[in-house]
């Protein structure tokens, strides 16, 4: 296991170096820019969200297909994923996953809008979608869209499945002594509820989870800050200034601190919101919705919530307890953050525990639709069985096996992930500007798609 860490660390290290960063922000920016800074919409995204498209094609409402992409993205990324990028990268990766959140808002919209623009219709009347197809149908590139799902079928035993397990597991017994075999048990058996009820009990499930949860870790992060408000200041002062810092990193590392804090706090932002990765237009392609851009709205907004909210709520609490304790040890993400949460007399650590618990549940239900949509796309649908008692096992093997190795590997995936999705958003800008001019930039939001126009611009793109 060691030797095997030790090999992920460093094809990580590659996969997360300079040109991936500026490949994956270089994307957020540019599309930012190419469609008009599509952030300014945020609130227009958030009230869509909560609208219903009741009479148009769909698996999943456009809040269960939003709430079953942020159970897939809130999860240990913001918790635990913020707290390790601060003690690897220090107080300016904060910065860096914010900004990684802001931008990346544009690549979200834009992966929703593509995921509405090439879905297809099987004969028994789901809708399929994402990357995989924006690929095949929007550019005829079958070899990498192939690539694309065969990538996320792996990523989802890693970013969605085991680390989540493993961070419950490790979490449960460091609170309450469980032994990391038996929650592994009750994990796997809870997952196969869920999941054997396919989309639909997912975004159930989801669309109950995830508002309940989030509201109660966002007021405990409030609590703390009220509490640090002393230091608040000071550490956004910290978090800014080592955000762009060229000095040297101590300690026998190299580089400056600056490329330090840039490649945790832009690979954590990834990990956490999964802007670029191409995960949560899978799901958006579920969705009822009239049109491409509403869709596209509604998915970016999950981004906006994830990082520009809870992620930056997590980061200003974890640097300010660093900021008004000094004996705090920053080397450990994960009690780094249960320190934090400490914070908050008797019900502290059974909040940070709480909604570790069903963040971490959450993701797993979510990552498991999008690992299905993709072996669906590689192999059919007579392979999903096989994939869901696979799912289900990993989640105990996850809960037993080494953090830094689980945290490793999702680190590879996300990045081999990434790749092609960022292609096809990059040779596919043009569409994703037609449909964003169609739509919402002459005011025709509520207008219905028109899908033998969409075929023939399809067919049309192919050719070229």
């Amino acid at each position: 296991m060691d030797t095997l860490n030790d090999i992920l660390t460093q094809v990580s290290g590659f996969l997360w170096g300079w040109l991936m960063i500026i490949f994956l922000l270089g994307t957020h920016i540019f599309l930012t820019i190419r469609l008009k800074f599509p952030q300014r919409k945020i609130f227009t995204a958030i009230r869509l969200s909560v609208k219903r498209d009741s009479g148009s094609n769909g698996d999943v409402s456009q809040f269960g297909a939003l709430a079953t992409a942020l159970a897939a993205t809130i999860g240990t990324g913001n918790i635990i994923g913020v707290g390790t990028a601060v003690a690897l990268g220090g107080p300016g990766a904060v910065l860096w996953c914010w900004l990684t959140g802001i931008f990346g808002i544009a690549t979200k919209y834009s992966e929703g809008l593509l995921a509405i623009k090439y879905r297809v219709k099987t004969n028994d009347g789901r809708m399929l979608g994402g990357p995989m197809y924006a690929l095949e149908r929007g550019l005829g590139w079958k070899k990498l869209a192939v690539l694309f799902a065969f990538f996320t079928a792996c990523a989802s035993f890693g970013i969605g499945n085991t680390v989540q397990a493993n961070a419950i597991s490790t979490l449960a017994q460091t609170s309450w002594g469980i032994p990391v075999w038996a929650s592994g048990i009750v994990i796997c058996a809870l997952t196969a509820v869920v999941i054997l009820g396919g989309v639909k009990s997912i975004a159930r499930v989801c669309s109950a989870l995830v508002p309940f949860m989030a509201l109660f870790y966002v007021l405990g992060c409030i609590y703390i800050l009220c509490i640090n408000h002393a230091y608040l200041w000071s550490a956004i002062k910290l978090i800014v200034t080592e955000a762009f810092s060229f000095r040297a990193v101590g300690g026998g590392a190299t580089g400056t601190v600056i490329m330090l804090a840039a490649r945790y706090g832009i690979a954590r932002g990834l990990f956490s919101n999964e802007s670029g990765l191409g995960s949560a237009p899978i799901v958006a392609a579920a969705a009822q919705t009239r049109n491409p851009v509403r869709q596209a709205l509604v998915s970016s907004s999950g981004t906006f919530w994830d990082t520009v909210v809870i992620c930056a709520m997590t980061g200003l609490v974890v640097v300010s307890c660093i900021i008004a304790d000094p004996a705090v040890s920053a080397s450990d993400g994960a009690k780094l953050t249960h320190l934090a949460f400490e914070r908050i007399p008797y019900i502290g650590a059974p909040l940070l525990t709480f909604g570790l618990l069903t963040f971490a549940f959450s993701t797993i239900l979510g990552w498991s639709y999008y690992g299905e949509r993709a072996v669906e796309y590689l192999k059919g649908r007579k392979w999903i069985k096989a994939y869901r008692i696979a799912y289900i096992a990993a989640v105990f093997v996850g809960s037993i096996v080494s953090l830094d190795l689980v945290w490793n590997l999702a680190d590879c995936m996300n990045a081999l992930m990434a790749i092609p999705n960022l292609i096809s958003l990059l040779a596919l800008n043009g569409i994703i500007v037609h449909e964003t001019r169609k739509y919402l930039w002459r005011g025709h939001l509520d207008r219905e798609m028109d899908d033998s126009e969409i075929q023939s611009m399809i067919d049309d793109n192919t050719e070229e």
